[in-house]
């Protein structure tokens, strides 16, 4: 099973095999990317919701690897859909491959070029230069600003 992102539809990616996809990718297609939505959809398309435990788990992954704050609530959805339904999920996001791979979902990419390795980033202050594991609003040291920074 392949679960589609809507860079699959924007892109017009195809496949002989079994596909799936979340209804809130519909809502973020517009003109000809969410017709082919449709068609997909009546042509038999699974749409797949997740369940509340599998989302949570997809959201304590990504908050390992640093990639929660870049992904949207579609994007999580996503990647618990690729997880529950031990599909292959087809997207061109980088945050999203990181945290699939974290969670050995296999990941297929479209116009862009898979990531090399997965990762797990790390967050530093920018005033005062300590480092933490997981991201904060500001720094619990000296208040500044987090940026997340890769580890290698």
């Amino acid at each position: 099973m392949y679960v589609l992102d809507s860079s699959a539809f924007i892109n017009e990616y195809h496949t002989q095999e079994p596909i799936a996809s979340i209804p809130m990718v519909r809502e973020e297609l517009e003109g000809e990317s969410s017709y082919r939505f449709d068609a997909l959809e009546g042509s038999g398309m699974h749409l797949h919701i997740p369940e509340d435990e599998t989302v949570e788990r997809i959201e304590r992954a990504a908050r390992e690897t640093g990639d929660f704050d870049g992904l949207s609530r579609t994007d999580i959805r996503l990647v618990a859909a690729a997880f529950e339904l031990d599909g292959h999920l087809v997207t061109d996001d980088y945050a999203m491959q990181n945290v699939a791979e974290k969670l050995d979902v296999s990941v297929e990419v479209i116009a862009q070029e898979g990531i090399d390795e997965q990762r797990e980033w790390i967050f530093q202050c920018s005033g005062c230069g300590r480092e933490f594991d997981e991201n904060h609003d500001r720094c619990p040291i000296c208040g500044s600003e987090l940026t997340r920074k890769n580890p290698a």
